[in-house]
């Protein structure tokens, strides 16, 4: 689409934010990145998301898309010629988003729950955290991707927490691979596409971005 204008509005270390870097590269769209300060948001962010006042925003031509996964599946549907993220299949369709609310559900307040709490709280975050992973692992099963041979709509929603996977393992003490091998492959397997390997940030990077902020929490 010539002529066109998009801009994404995002925080570097959010995986959120890199769902949305990764479906956009895998469609080859050429976009304007801004990063956000988000504890002095910009004016553009608020007038752009004025209801959830977050990052990820994706503004197309002027018209804000907000929510990740709701701007994925926006950007599926806009440049559908190359690289679909959704099956055809309306079953397949609704088992995609499923498993990607699934993701949302879980991950992040699990993983979250790891870096901001100590003992029994922690040790009960990170067993709900194996657990749902595990349940990821037998969804995948032997497939190369959740949705079978390509790229789809969960592995764009759960591959960015893999970079936050060295945070929550190094705070938490616990080994993910140990207990999910499998899904450990997975990811690695994904990280050879270049789509993925360029939107995730470095998990060391991530892991002293997450200190910084437990100290701010008085965790340190």
């Amino acid at each position: 689409m010539a002529g066109e204008q998009v801009t994404l509005l995002d925080f570097w270390s959010s995986p959120f934010g890199m769902r949305v870097r990764i479906a956009l590269a895998e469609k080859g769209v050429k976009y304007e990145y801004s990063e956000q300060d988000l504890r002095n948001k910009s004016d553009l962010l608020l007038q752009m998301n004025p209801v959830h006042k977050k990052i990820p925003v994706l503004v197309h031509d002027g018209k804000p898309v907000c929510e990740s996964l709701i701007i994925v599946q926006y950007i599926d549907e806009v440049w559908k010629e190359k690289a679909p993220l959704l099956p055809s299949d309306p079953y397949e369709r609704a088992r995609s988003r499923f498993w990607a609310d699934f993701v949302d559900k879980k991950m992040y307040d699990f993983g979250r729950k790891i870096w901001t709490t100590k003992g029994e709280d922690q040790e009960v975050a990170k067993k709900d955290f194996i657990d749902s992973l595990k349940l990821l692992e037998g969804e995948l099963g032997d497939k190369p991707y959740f949705g079978g041979e390509t790229l789809g709509f969960v592995d764009v929603a759960l591959l960015p927490f893999y970079c936050w996977f060295y945070a929550y393992e190094t705070i938490g003490n616990f080994n993910i691979e140990a207990d999910c091998p499998k899904l450990i492959t997975y990811c690695k397997r994904c990280l050879q596409k270049e789509s993925v390997s360029k939107s995730l940030k470095d998990p060391h990077k991530v892991y002293d971005f997450v200190v910084m902020l437990r100290k701010m929490l008085g965790l340190e």
